[in-house]
């Protein structure tokens, strides 16, 4: 089993909703439904397009997916997340857009936002110790060769090449698009969100994703409020 830290908007969230709908998937609940045709992709096109988001759940990451240290448990790694969400107070990210990081669609924010930073910054550093050690696998699909001396590091110190200066939040809605079809991509995407698009995002909560196996869909294992009483949902 992985276990993940993610930005995820609350189940009843209209962005949860539209996103569901988007990836045919609903991490709270481990529903899936077959996409239809939209815009001008066909069903199968957007199946194949949006299998990787589809696969993780809508949400943005914190802490990337990892298994628990030999000598860390998940009643451990539970009772350090409730504590967690206790300290961390809620804020607001001023807008959130529609971005293209590489052929990847996703909503991310549309300037810096220290509170996050600062939010992804500590998740990393306090869940750390739960992390189990990358295997060799592990470190090649990251393709280490290819990372800079920073990233590089990171991966083999953190778990995630990602992190610290080189975070860079997102929303992530498609896998890699070709480029011939990217703008058609980006116009369907701006109709599907047109809602959210330019309007800020309340962090409200934290969430714990679970990967009972690899290759399996991630779903909630646990949504907390940041600063408040439990709300856990569980998977």
């Amino acid at each position: 089993m992985r276990y993940a830290f993610y930005i995820s908007p609350d189940e009843d969230d209209p962005l949860s909703s539209v996103a569901a709908r988007w990836l045919g998937s609903n991490p709270f609940t481990g529903e899936t439904r077959a996409l239809e045709p939209a815009g001008d992709f066909n069903a199968a096109e957007l199946t194949a397009l949006t299998a990787d988001p589809r696969r993780y759940g809508f949400h943005g990451t914190l802490k990337a997916p990892f298994e628990l240290a030999p000598d860390k448990t998940e009643a451990q790694l539970i009772d350090a997340f409730d504590a967690f969400s206790e300290e961390c107070a809620a804020f607001e990210i001023p807008e959130m857009i529609l971005g293209q990081l590489g052929p990847f669609f996703a909503l991310v924010p549309a300037g810096n936002c220290p509170e996050l930073q600062d939010l992804a910054d500590e998740t990393v550093r306090r869940f750390s110790p739960f992390r189990a050690p990358l295997s060799e696998a592990d470190i090649a699909r990251r393709k280490p060769e290819m990372l800079g001396d920073v990233m590089r590091s990171n991966l083999l110190e953190w778990g995630y090449p990602y992190v610290f200066e080189s975070f860079r939040f997102h929303m992530t809605l498609t896998g890699p698009v070709p480029a011939e079809r990217q703008p058609a991509m980006k116009a369907l995407l701006e109709q599907i969100f047109a809602t959210m698009i330019g309007k800020p995002l309340a962090v409200t909560s934290l969430a714990l994703f679970i990967e009972p196996e690899r290759g399996a869909p991630f779903t909630v294992h646990s949504l907390l409020p940041l600063g408040g009483t439990s709300k856990r949902k569980m998977a």
